[in-house]
């Protein structure tokens, strides 16, 4: 399998993983855009992708970073302020050639470290001294009849009709990063899109690594997300550089396993709201509408976690409820500002690419989450209390 397929897809994904687990910290992961140097010959996407898949993986990555952050505006964040994962930082990146990696970011705040390996992700933030850990779904590649042979060109033309009926995609535009000739590619969502403007991908194009994604919100010129790879270099990486472990002192928040997109056996989900309700033992709550989007699901996973989705693709709205701790301990959410609800008080992420709300009442512990701005999360959050 190619070093895209195998290795470098499955990074994107950890990355991806590191924002979450230290979003409530502050983290938010992307790659980034051209610089000097030859670009390739032009080539029509479907190629593009197919020399990609087809390339001869390098045994290992070696780059300088440079991290850029303008995900939160200013006030949306209290306290570490300083923190390489909210300010940005340059720093170092490596991977090995099996699913090993690190990237370091170095600041006067502390440094922060993410790590990973094909079943663990971690991020360090050294401002904080606070390491969010969590277990990362099995590859459900291995042991599959998977053969490893890259995809044909019929294939990938399937793959991008199927895709391009949700997205807006642009042609593969030759250009140069870190030094490497390249290809990228752009894709908007054609509707139901929330705040996200557009999603941009770029590769090597003689090895197919990826060197670049961007996130962009709607209206900015600007990106959300954006982290440059600079000087990048291919070859053997000793594992002592991809893996370092956390100060003995720092405090450990374990996120459990990250569910994949398709996990099976276990027990099945409650779902319809009455049947929630009942099998519950927490007040459920899901009004039919949140700011003009419908109700579309509801079910009780896990036997103590109630999600609701409201909406149609990346413009819905979220709501997961579970029994309110005893001690009215939000969890991380509590580090952040708060906001006023109707006579409750609720802790508030406010983005560019949307909001997340956590508040408590009637014995029901709340975390509403969108891509929306932060009036109509708020609005939304007031018609479930």
């Amino acid at each position: 399998m190619s070093f895209l397929r195998r290795i470098s897809t499955r990074t994107l994904i950890v990355l991806l993983v590191a924002v979450c687990a230290a979003a409530v910290g502050g983290a938010a992961i992307a790659v980034a855009a051209g610089g000097s140097g030859p670009a390739p010959a032009p080539k029509p996407l479907d190629q593009a992708i197919e020399d990609a898949l087809s390339a001869t993986p390098p045994d290992g990555i070696t780059a300088h970073v440079t991290f850029t952050n303008n995900l939160f505006p200013s006030g949306a964040l209290a306290g570490q302020a300083g923190s390489a994962l909210m300010t940005g930082a340059s720093g170092r990146l490596w991977v090995t050639s099996d699913g090993h990696g690190r990237i370091e970011l170095q600041s006067d705040a502390g440094d922060a470290q993410i790590v990973w390996d094909p079943t663990t992700i971690s991020v360090y933030d050294g401002s904080s001294n606070t390491v969010y850990r969590a277990t990362l779904p099995a590859d459900t590649q291995t042991g599959s009849t998977d053969s490893g042979t890259p995809p044909t060109l019929a294939e990938i033309d399937t793959f991008l009709t199927d895709l391009g009926v949700h997205w807006a995609i642009s042609d593969a535009q030759p250009t140069n990063v870190g030094g490497q000739p390249a290809y990228q590619v752009s894709a908007s969502p054609k509707h139901d899109g929330g705040l996200l403007g557009s999603v941009e991908l770029a590769w090597d194009a003689a090895t197919g690594v990826p060197l670049s994604v961007a996130i962009n919100a709607q209206g900015s010129s600007t990106p959300a997300l954006e982290l440059a790879v600079n000087d990048i270099s291919y070859g053997p990486v000793a594992y002592s550089d991809a893996d370092i472990s956390p100060p003995a002192s720092a405090k450990v928040v374990d996120l459990g396993t990250i569910s994949g997109p398709s996990q099976s056996g276990g027990t099945p989900p409650v779902t319809g709201l009455d049947a929630v309700q009942a099998a519950a033992d927490f007040p459920v709550v899901a009004p039919p509408t949140l700011v003009g989007l419908p109700l579309r699901d509801v079910r009780l996973v896990g036997g103590d976690t109630a999600i609701a989705a409201y909406g149609e693709g990346l413009g819905g709205i979220v709501l997961v409820e579970r029994k309110a701790d005893a001690a009215g301990d939000q969890g991380p959410m509590s580090g952040l500002p708060t906001v006023a609800l109707d006579g409750l008080t609720a802790h508030e992420l406010a983005t560019q690419l949307g909001t997340i709300l956590a508040w408590q009442s009637g014995g029901t512990s709340f975390v509403l989450a969108g891509s929306q701005p932060a009036a109509a999360a708020e609005a939304a959050a007031r018609a479930v209390k």
